[in-house]
């Protein structure tokens, strides 16, 4: 593999990850101003229609080979994109988006353990290490720094959403590896349209419980951005960089969510930054060098 290929994949996830670190901000501006289901349903309808336009060319080619892949695509598009997002933004109105930004860094957790038992990746004893660090910062914001708080049980549902929504995207993360051999554009066209199909039930059944109430002026803005940034341009960029440098690299470069996302939270919504936090973002960053580590050392 070239330096310009690993140049150009860490820029692209790089990029990825700041959309996926605003998308934590997203979910707690969301909070009043649309609910949940409406967000989820929305933003992939407005992917959906926008590919629809700018991709047409694509869809057409690539749907013989689609088509042969339905089962696979509609797997994709429920883990990766619909329970990913639907657990996301339900969390945001229960923990602090610096929390949802952290407790992301588990995703690489699931996707080296989903490689070592599904692509029959090794992982090393230097991933593994950075995999128990990861997780250890994991922890300590589940437990809000304090081991009492999970010996008795005690964590906040928005924590535990949020950690399950990333068992999902790993699980989509490791998918893209054995995604058909079409264009990164139609393949997510489709499964875009499959996660806007299957929203569809979620957004009828909080109908049904808390009746509807359109979203505010805000709302839709921020329908527009989570559109445009972390749905379209992210998730394109991500299936790009992991195809140039495979899924447990790129799923490392998801630590550096909580980075961004503790920034803006700090000065967007005016979040306090804990020395808890602090412990547990040196504790995932730590996690990204030690994983980086164990992948160099296997590659030579």
């Amino acid at each position: 593999m070239t330096a310009s290929h690993n140049l150009r994949a860490y820029l692209l996830l790089t990029f990825t990850t700041w959309c996926w670190g605003l998308n934590a901000i997203i979910s707690r501006l969301a909070v009043g101003e649309i609910s949940p289901m409406q967000l989820v349903t929305i933003r992939w309808l407005g992917v959906v229609l926008i590919l629809a336009v700018v991709a047409r060319d694509n869809i057409v080619r690539d749907w013989p080979i689609l088509r042969r892949h339905l089962p696979f695509l509609c797997l994709m598009g429920t883990c990766g994109f619909t329970a990913f997002n639907a657990l996301f933004y339900v969390a945001g109105h229960h923990t602090s988006a610096i929390n949802i930004g952290i407790l992301q860094g588990s995703i690489p957790i699931f996707v080296l353990l989903g490689s070592l038992l599904v692509l029959r990746q090794p992982i090393s004893l230097i991933q593994g290490s950075g995999v128990a660090v990861t997780l250890l910062g994991v922890v300590i914001v589940a437990s809000r720094g304090d081991p009492g708080e999970l010996l008795a049980m005690s964590v906040n549902r928005g924590d535990l959403f949020i950690v399950i929504a990333c068992f999902f995207y790993a699980a989509y993360s490791i998918g893209l590896s054995r995604r058909p051999n079409v264009s990164a554009l139609g393949f997510f066209a489709a499964v875009a349209a499959v996660a806007w199909i299957v929203s569809l039930p979620l957004i009828a059944i909080e109908t049904y419980q808390q009746g509807w109430t359109a979203p505010t002026p805000t709302g839709w803005m921020l329908v527009l951005m989570v559109t445009l940034l972390p749905s379209l341009i992210a998730q394109i960029f991500f299936i790009q960089g992991v195809s140039l440098i495979g899924p447990s690299r790129a799923g490392v470069f998801v630590n550096l969510v909580p980075v961004f996302a503790s920034i803006m939270a700090v000065i967007i919504l005016q979040e306090v930054f804990q020395i808890y936090h602090a412990l547990a973002l040196m504790l995932v960053l730590g996690g990204i060098w030690l994983s980086e580590i164990g992948k160099t050392s296997q590659v030579k």
